[in-house]
């Protein structure tokens, strides 16, 4: 060990050396998300084409050599020597991060990719990749390796039929990342989103490798959008649209509500997914309260108190779509938008379009004001509810469930909450935890599907009580993260079917009624062992192909199926399941909102129909338990 520290050793990483040195900086990671991403990456700079007006078709290959292809018909990335660099502009935009027309707003007025660093960054990335670019007359090619130049900008070819376009083919490192096959269905829901925020754009996915083809085109944007997202549901109208302008920013709304008690705000910043809400989303808020109490009022419906935000939310659908020069994104995720300016301009939007249209369409608007006092009613009955639970709970435990084994740590820095299926695991959890910093809450078999039931059911059912008591953030308006019990909620269920149905109601229960858990990741699921492998010691086993391989290696052994998790000691439910030194979890997230809304109603909804061709579809995938 040395202490010399001079010039010499500050290192500077020229060119793209530095993505490829840290790529999770700019991709997220380098799984399956990242390799996605990379594509994503090249289809942001073709919607910023057609946000600009001038790209209407955008063509993603997935090729048979593991390549990718996306195309469009915009203007094509100029070939013209750049001043500074005298170099080609389309190799500054390959090889320099930071380098691209959305800086100025000349060339881009409205762009989702906003730092320069996407087409860069994908070549980067990429073994090889190969852009041609169709400008006046002629076809211009030039290839790149892992962010260099493999050859000069030349001329390929010439063409004469009209048109502009870019057309860009990479193949992804292998040295960089862990998987390089594209998933077909991880593209499809965001290229069906894309389509749908941008009325009149299509988008063509092909994949050569399944010979399958898709093609998204929505021209009646946001409205076909909400009727999407409603597509399994009771709709109680017509989707409600309007679109405004204000100071250079477009406020494009869909709404539509639905006889169900979950709220769906879906919000989008230059088609970019706030997934973490915004300034945009508080602004509609604000402003959709205000109009049903107002509408409320002035039809002599609401006499006394009024309606609050959760009440007027019950059952709605609605797409906010911004396209706003300026965006400003905050948050751990850069998803939520943070313009002070947005906040009353879509407030402002909302209000006038929304009043006017409760004035047009009184039919609707009684429906949905009619929806909001049902709420309500159903609130004040929910609160009497809690009420008396919380009264029952009184003497046990300060408040807390008489259940809950709780841990002795109340800080909840390194805390753990385990719902457990059963009594019986829930007794074994209790003995093998670690009681610093490891609480139990044994739930007595499936709880309520809170998908089907209103709240004042749900919030009325004692396991629901005790869980949301437990973690202590409380659900709807009154959530508040800063109360949050445990860093860690734990689901642990048998691994058969019944306990795959509890943890699904489990997750469903999170996703409706706290689903700031999840995107907080305080949510995980238990991976207990299949089986347990007995040969020179026990070998745990957490899958048929890992069993196979086990035996395999150790040339037999009595292998015990684990049917439950009360079958197991508590000696061996700490080392599989408990033990964060040699456990298995996984964390829960949200990729993806809408679609997520979508898996959830038709799971545990009322659409049969929908439910059977779900399963019908994924039933090769499905594992038996026998």
């Amino acid at each position: 060990m040395t202490g010399k520290y001079d010039a010499e050793d500050i290192k500077v990483l020229e060119g793209l050396e530095g993505v490829r040195k840290r790529p999770a900086m700019y991709i997220g990671s380098t799984g399956k998300d990242g390799l996605h991403h990379l594509i994503y990456e090249a289809v942001d700079n073709s919607v910023d084409e057609a946000l600009a007006g001038y790209c209407k078709i955008i063509k993603v290959t997935l090729n048979k050599d593991g390549s990718a292809t996306i195309e469009d018909d915009g203007r094509g990335i100029p070939v013209d020597i750049h001043p500074k660099f005298k170099i080609p502009a389309v190799q500054v935009a390959l090889t320099k991060l930071h380098a691209g027309g959305k800086f100025d707003k000349k060339s881009y007025m409205i762009s989702g990719g906003l730092h320069g660093v996407g087409i860069s960054v994908v070549n980067a990335l990429s073994k090889k990749l190969i852009i041609e670019i169709k400008r006046d007359g002629k076809v211009y090619k030039q290839d790149y390796s892992k962010g260099l130049v493999k050859s000069k900008l030349s001329v390929a070819g010439k063409y004469n039929n009209g048109g502009s376009g870019t057309k860009v083919t990479f193949w992804p490192d292998g040295d960089i990342f862990s998987v390089l096959n594209f998933d077909y269905k991880f593209l499809e829901t965001r290229f069906r989103e894309i389509a749908f925020l941008n009325a009149g754009l299509k988008i063509i996915l092909i994949d050569e490798i399944k010979n399958k083809k898709e093609e998204f085109f929505y021209s009646g944007g946001l409205m076909e959008f909400v009727r999407w997202v409603n597509k399994s549901k009771d709709v109680l109208h017509k989707p409600i649209y309007f679109k405004r302008e204000m100071d250079n920013n477009i406020i494009d709304v869909s709404i539509q509500y639905n006889s169900g008690y979950q709220e769906n705000i879906f919000g989008f910043v230059n088609t970019i997914n706030t997934v973490e809400g915004g300034t945009h989303v508080s602004g509609f808020k604000t402003a959709l309260t205000r109009v049903i109490n107002d509408y409320a009022r002035k039809k002599g419906l609401l006499k006394n108190g009024a309606l609050s935000g959760d009440d007027v939310r019950e059952g709605l659908t609605v797409i906010i779509s911004l396209k706003i020069p300026n965006p400003q994104f905050e948050g751990q995720t850069k998803t939520k938008l943070g313009n002070s300016e947005i906040k009353g301009q879509v407030d402002s939007v909302v209000t006038s379009a929304l009043t006017e249209f409760f004035e047009e369409n009184p039919t609707i608007a009684r429906k949905i004001t009619s929806k909001a006092m049902d709420a309500a009613k159903a609130r004040l009955a929910a609160k009497k509810a809690k009420d008396l639970v919380r009264r029952k709970g009184a003497f046990s435990l300060g408040g807390l469930p008489g259940k809950l084994a709780d841990c002795s740590n109340k800080k909840s820095d390194n805390t753990e909450l385990y719902l457990v299926e059963g009594e019986s695991a829930g007794g074994s959890a209790k003995m093998a935890r670690s009681k610093e910093n490891q609480a139990i809450l044994p739930l007595k078999g499936k709880i309520l599907n809170v998908e089907k039931a209103s709240p004042v059911k749900a919030l009325s059912s004692e396991e629901i009580a005790n869980m949301i008591t437990a973690i202590g953030t409380g659900v709807g308006e009154q959530f508040n993260l800063d109360r949050l019990r445990y860093k860690r909620v734990i689901i642990m269920t048998d691994a058969d079917v019944d306990g795959e149905h509890i943890k699904t109601l489990l997750l469903t229960f999170f996703f409706r009624f706290m689903p700031q858990l999840i995107e907080n990741g305080n949510i995980y699921v238990a991976l207990p062992p299949l089986y347990r492998l007995r040969k020179r010691g026990d070998h745990y086993v957490y899958s048929d192909e890992e069993l196979k391989k086990i035996v395999e290696k150790l040339g037999g052994g009595d292998v015990t199926r684990f049917k439950g998790l009360g079958e197991m000691s508590s000696n061996q439910l700490w080392d599989t399941t408990m033990n964060p030194k040699s456990r298995r979890i996984k964390k829960i997230f949200i990729e993806d909102a809408v679609e997520a809304d979508r898996t959830f109603t038709m799971l545990m909804g009322d659409d049969v129909q929908a439910r059977k061709e779900f399963i019908s579809e994924n039933a090769k995938e499905a594992q038996l338990d026998v």
